[in-house]
């Protein structure tokens, strides 16, 4: 198809997109009364928006590439992905209204609705998590060898989504409705749906393999456009790590409740999936591409720090009030003032011993270089003969640039009422590095 009508066809999914949003919003404000309680600390319209909107950056990024580069299938998938996820959204918002809130009758098929949404997750993890990375950032496989995996994945993503969506039983998510499309007496069904799940995860791992060989035989171009997808997808994996493995341990079992900052931690997990789809928009687009060796270093340096204050606030707090607790027999607020004030007083000294640690460990050649221009910035303030700061300044940039060569021409100014005579008197000192 023709730009302008690959553009055309982008933005109206991702309109469609933006209306089953809309669609989904309202039909969770006329059923509050059937919404679980929210799992990921902000209830409400608010967290419910809150869940939303990670999704609804893969229609918008997806638009935004297809519409720039429709021969690339990388935009499409994400528009895909970002429709099926919608699509998931309203169907189950819509079974949950007709069946558990409006009158009988009065909205039409309700539970074959509402029943889409057990297996819509299916392709569009598939999508996300195999033909993405196995696509990206080009829109071609990494070589012909990969082509059984590509069409294992769509046959797994079919089969695991017909088994779920003919597996008898209830739906928990539609008040406990027996499936509609369920073959019953069939138990066999859902069992081979299992067998079949188990080979997506297995189809994931794969086509991330593929990613990590494409980067390792990639030029410098593609490998930037890789660590923005990598950067993005690890984040997003070791946030739903630290969240699950922080609520497994810290929150209480009585009552479904939950301590603040696991409920905000939750809510960061949730916004940091709209990275993956920003990240490819940056990669695709090629847009401040050779930026994210900072943004890795920044999230490193920063991310660790955030780590380090938290653990040190956490446990200077509770060691403090413990000491208040055996001197008045109650704990005081001052444990808190104390802890805020000695965070503030560490924040700089830290950030920049961390930096140091991160740039030595992962940024050595820039450490090294950094370092070496430093040494001779004060050497340079000492030193008065011309041709051994020449020869030093030549080692240096020998050192941190590694030229094929180096020259150093120093030239000295000429009054323009000088005689030619004069001018070809002139001294001229070159100093000449060969690498």
């Amino acid at each position: 198809m023709s730009k302008r009508t690959a553009s055309w066809l982008a933005w109206s999914l991702a309109a469609l997109s933006l209306a089953l949003f809309a669609a989904t919003i309202a039909l969770y404000i006329l059923t509050p009364s059937v919404q679980p309680p929210s799992s990921w600390g902000t209830g409400g319209l608010v967290g419910t928006v809150l869940i939303f909107v990670p999704y609804l950056a893969f229609p918008i990024v997806g638009a935004l590439i297809a519409s720039r580069r429709p021969q690339n299938p990388v935009g499409w998938i994400c528009l895909a992905d970002g429709l099926v996820w919608m699509l998931a959204l309203v169907t189950g918002a819509y079974g949950a209204y007709g069946l558990l809130v409006a009158r009988p009758g009065s909205v039409p098929f309700p539970a074959e609705i509402g029943a889409l949404t057990e297996w819509l997750w299916v392709p569009a993890v598939g999508l996300l998590g195999i033909y993405l990375p196995l696509l990206f950032p080009d829109g071609r496989l990494p070589s012909r060898r990969w082509r059984p995996l590509a069409w294992l994945a769509g046959v797994v993503i079919a089969l695991a989504s017909a088994a779920i969506t003919l597996a008898p039983g209830p739906l928990p998510d539609l008040g406990g409705l027996q499936n509609p499309f369920g073959l019953e007496g069939q138990p066999w069904v859902a069992d081979a749906g299992m067998v079949v799940l188990v080979l997506l995860p297995l189809c994931i791992l794969a086509s991330a393999l593929s990613l990590v060989l494409r980067y390792r035989r990639s030029g410098d171009e593609e490998r930037e456009q890789i660590k923005w997808l990598a950067f993005a997808a690890s984040l997003a994996g070791l946030g739903l790590l630290s969240a699950g493995a922080s609520g497994s341990i810290f929150a209480p079992e009585t009552r479904g409740t939950k301590p603040l900052w696991l409920g905000l931690l939750e809510d960061v997990v949730l916004l940091s999936y709209a990275s993956i789809p920003v990240a490819v928009g940056f990669a695709v687009l090629k847009y401040r591409l050779y930026d994210i060796d900072v943004v890795i270093n920044r999230t490193l340096v920063y991310g660790l720090l955030t780590a380090t204050l938290a653990v040190f606030y956490f446990g200077s707090v509770t060691a403090l009030q413990s000491l208040f607790s055996l001197l008045t027999g109650q704990g005081n607020t001052l444990a808190i003032v104390a802890s805020t004030l000695a965070i503030a007083a560490l924040f700089n000294p830290l950030r920049r011993r961390i930096q140091s640690f991160i740039d030595r460990r992962f940024y050595r050649r820039k450490y090294d270089a950094r370092t070496t221009l430093e040494a001779f910035g004060i050497r340079l303030r000492d030193e008065t003969d011309l041709e051994k700061l020449c020869e030093d300044l030549a080692e240096v940039v020998d050192e941190t640039m590694q030229p094929a060569h180096v020259s150093v021409i120093l030239r000295s100014e000429v009054p323009s009422s000088t005689t030619t005579r004069e001018q070809g008197q002139q001294d001229q000192q070159t100093t000449t590095h060969e690498g």
